[in-house]
């Protein structure tokens, strides 16, 4: 196997010049740079990744860290962030917390013992302490709606407003005045702008109506057992908004076995718009969050302070939209109403 030497001796310099054309951290003229790649590729030499980030003090790894990859949601987003990277020639690594504060913290400490440059948090169980260490250690930081912009730190900001603004006025324009909501995890910052987001709007919208939330975990199971809680409910709601996809399948699936018709019986509407949304039956009604562009501009925001490590990070918005399928429909007293009027 070549070393470092191989190379040196070969393209007729010193070992540190062929570290400066590797790591690019000097000017080196185009003719020595020529004469040290081709010696690279006639040895075929792999610099070490580790021994190049050790004396850099950072190496070309983006440290991604997600909450949970069986949700179709995260893989999208990873495949997005990866492409992105890849075009800057940076490789990701992946985490997965499900959902566990603990595990984010463990995987945060990893990624600054593996000096990388940057970390997405795209997840929302997070140790604000751990901030601080990032911010210490100089690694730049993108987060995913938890966070602040400031010195090597990014946020993705999502309007969870408006996209759920579409949701209720959808339903209302559809007959629907008792509305319910199933929540994700309380302790999570994007469940509870989520839950803020239906709150604020249902009291604009039709602010007589009663408020009706039911707990789930952002998970298939936590849309069963919250429908569970809905069917044993005195007076079943028209119409359901989870606040993700995974949910809204779980409630759908317990409507169903309950010989609930969805849409006829009660319309239903999620949130992320995975994949799968549109090929359930019914198709699903829900509200899109577009992973291509969180993956974007996530590493955008990445390399804007990685570029620059003392210029403050920037904040993108990120816009929601309903996306009407099958899964809502009339009240069956609209559908009515609208026949006697015929």
């Amino acid at each position: 196997m070549s070393s470092i030497k191989d190379i040196a001796s070969e393209a007729g310099v010193s070992t540190a010049t062929v570290s400066h054309v590797i790591n690019k951290t000097r000017f080196v003229s185009e003719a020595v740079r020529a004469r040290v790649l081709k010696a690279i590729e006639l040895h075929d030499y792999y610099p070490n990744a580790h021994a190049r980030s050790l004396a850099s003090g950072s190496s070309r790894i983006l440290g991604l860290i997600i909450s949970d990859i069986a949700n179709p949601f995260f893989p999208e987003l990873v495949k997005s962030i990866e492409a992105a990277a890849f075009e800057y020639d940076y490789d990701v690594v992946l985490s997965n917390t499900n959902y566990e504060p603990e595990r984010a913290s463990h995987y945060v400490r990893r990624f600054i013992e593996r000096k990388v440059a940057g970390v997405a948090l795209m997840t929302s169980e997070m140790d604000k302490t751990l901030i601080d260490e990032l911010a210490r250690r100089e690694v730049s930081v993108v987060f995913l709606d938890s966070g602040e912009a400031g010195l090597r730190m990014s946020n993705l900001r999502v309007d969870y407003d408006a996209g759920i603004k579409q949701a209720i006025l959808h339903l209302v324009e559809l007959g629907h005045q008792n509305i319910a909501f199933i929540g994700g995890p309380p302790h999570l910052h994007s469940a509870q702008r989520r839950l803020e987001a239906f709150r604020q709007t249902m009291k604009e919208v039709l602010p007589a109506a009663s408020e009706r939330i039911f707990q789930g975990d952002f998970k298939i199971e936590g849309g069963n057992r919250a429908a569970l809680e809905i069917l044993a409910a005195a007076d079943l709601p028209t119409a359901v908004i989870t606040a993700n996809d995974l949910m809204a399948f779980g409630a759908i699936s317990e409507f169903r076995r309950a010989g609930l018709n969805v849409p006829g019986d009660v319309s239903v509407i999620g949130f992320d718009d995975i994949a799968f949304s549109s090929l359930i039956e019914p198709a699903l009604t829900t509200v899109n969050l577009p992973r291509k562009e969180l993956g974007r501009l996530a590493v955008e925001a990445l390399m804007t302070t990685l570029s620059n490590p003392n210029q403050r990070g920037v904040e993108f918005t990120i816009q929601t939209q309903l996306v009407v399928r099958n899964s809502t429909a009339q009240t069956r007293d609209q559908k009515k109403n609208k026949k006697d009027k015929s």
